[in-house]
């Protein structure tokens, strides 16, 4: 049987010095904390995606601007074998409007300020930091080019 990695899109929402994440309900990531998102669906790009799984998890309307960065997950058993295989595409969105509520796949959402998220002291998904720093360099990047004169 040929197997194909799954497409997933990650939501990154920067809003006033802070980030909103999402505390997971279900594996993989069960109760730690990470970035709004879920699978493509047929017929839906990666920005449609993050857009969409952002409203089912979190409430909150955003748009999708950009991409960021590709993120492999694979997880394998003790003899190696791969038991999940994920293409994850995290998705630059610009903060529209909504008060984040748990929603769908999610415990709990809320806005945590990105200097806590750099402390580290929050159980979150792997390379969240990274994604994060990364989201937040393209934007100061994208606000430069726009103050230039």
């Amino acid at each position: 049987m040929s197997q194909s990695p799954k497409i997933g899109a990650l939501a990154v929402v920067l809003h006033q010095d802070k980030v909103l994440l999402v505390q997971r309900s279900k594996q993989p990531d069960k109760g730690l904390w990470g970035f709004p998102g879920g699978h493509v669906e047929w017929g839906e790009t990666v920005l449609q995606a993050a857009q969409r799984e952002l409203r089912e998890e979190t409430s909150v309307i955003a748009e999708p601007s950009h991409y960021l960065r590709n993120l492999d997950l694979l997880r394998h058993d003790k003899a190696g074998q791969v038991l999940s295989h994920y293409l994850l595409v995290g998705v630059a969105c610009r903060y529209r409007s909504g008060t984040p509520q748990a929603g769908d796949d999610a415990l709990d959402a809320r806005w945590f300020a990105i200097e806590q998220i750099r402390r580290g002291d929050l159980p979150m998904s792997a390379r969240v930091i990274d994604l994060l720093e990364h989201a937040i360099r393209a934007d100061q990047a994208s606000a430069d080019l726009v103050s230039r004169p």
